[in-house]
């Protein structure tokens, strides 16, 4: 039997329906360009997305220094100013980095926690579990637990999501692995315990079926409404309204994947006038003429394109 969703035992659920994984905007100068930063804060609020995720792998985090980093999540929530819930990014493959981040975001007011398994060093479970349990223990927001194991090198069990989910400030997972075997099992085990998250854009809807509670999305950074329209749609009993909307947004949503994330979404937002299409080495940008910048084209002229 499949979880029958929304649970959540004792604990506090951070969002339903949509957080954008935000961009980190660059200037000429590779600098952080807070004023467009502001302007994406500014959009999501007004296109109702649930909350914010700042820092993380859409925001280029691992190019960030220390001071960078804790200024944007400084200038994420003073610009919000509680209009939105602020989920800061703060994972590390040094668990005294990412401790000492996580208790920076407290301080500064984020609403929540995204944490990524260490990248790199390939923990064994015991020490991933240690990992978790020195950020949960050093603060007292609420955790979000991000396992992408394309990034990472580290897939995470679900006998280890079981033993994480009793910590009182561990209350979700975002699962961006791509076994659906797996995500059930995920749901059967600990869905009563944590709230689970589409990590992938393609796995949504999926997501919403099995009982998830929404999604951290690449898409709505351009098309929030669109994205937010899939869950009000499933949620509210319109399953087929809601596979359709999905359907519709399918191709833009692939068009993403064809190259690594922020790459793509990064450029279909300066198309759109929102950015500048800029990333910091070792990434690099999608050019004109690039096979992958006409497929962003022609996604962006289709009835999921921008809605600014």
């Amino acid at each position: 039997m499949f979880f029958s969703g929304g649970i959540n035992i004792n604990k506090q659920t951070i969002f339903a329906g949509v957080a954008t994984a935000l961009i980190t905007p660059f200037d000429k100068t590779n600098g952080v360009d807070y004023q467009c930063l502001k302007r994406l804060i500014e959009f999501q609020i007004a296109n109702n997305t649930q909350a914010i995720v700042i820092c993380g792998t859409t925001g280029e985090a691992p190019t960030l220094g220390v001071k960078e980093h804790k200024k944007i999540i400084d200038f994420s929530v003073q610009t919000a100013r509680g209009r939105i819930k602020i989920i800061a990014g703060c994972g590390s493959n040094d668990t005294r980095h990412a401790v000492m981040m996580s208790r920076y975001a407290e301080r500064a007011g984020a609403y929540g926690l995204l944490s990524i398994s260490p990248y790199y060093n390939r923990p064994c479970e015991d020490g991933l579990k240690k990992h978790y349990l020195e950020i949960a223990d050093s603060v007292s927001l609420p955790i979000i637990l991000y396992n992408v194991p394309t990034r990472t090198g580290v897939d995470m069990s679900v006998n280890l999501y079981k033993s994480l989910s009793s910590h009182p400030n561990i209350v979700g997972i975002k699962e961006a692995s791509d076994s659906f075997s797996k995500c059930t099992r995920i749901f059967e085990a600990v869905g009563d315990y944590l709230d689970i998250y589409a990590g992938n854009d393609q796995s949504f809807l999926g997501y919403l079926a099995l009982g998830g509670k929404g999604v951290i999305s690449v898409a709505s950074n351009l098309v929030p409404s669109k994205m937010m329209d899939i869950y009000r749609y499933y949620t509210s009993g319109k399953k087929h309204l809601a596979e359709r909307a999905f359907m519709r947004m399918l191709p833009f949503i692939n068009a993403l994947t064809k190259r690594v994330n922020p790459v793509m979404i990064k450029y279909a937002m300066h198309k759109a006038k929102m950015c500048d299409n800029r990333l910091r080495s070792p990434l690099l940008a999608v050019k004109e003429g690039d096979t992958e910048a006409e497929i962003i084209k022609k996604a962006l002229m289709g009835d999921y394109a921008y809605e600014g």
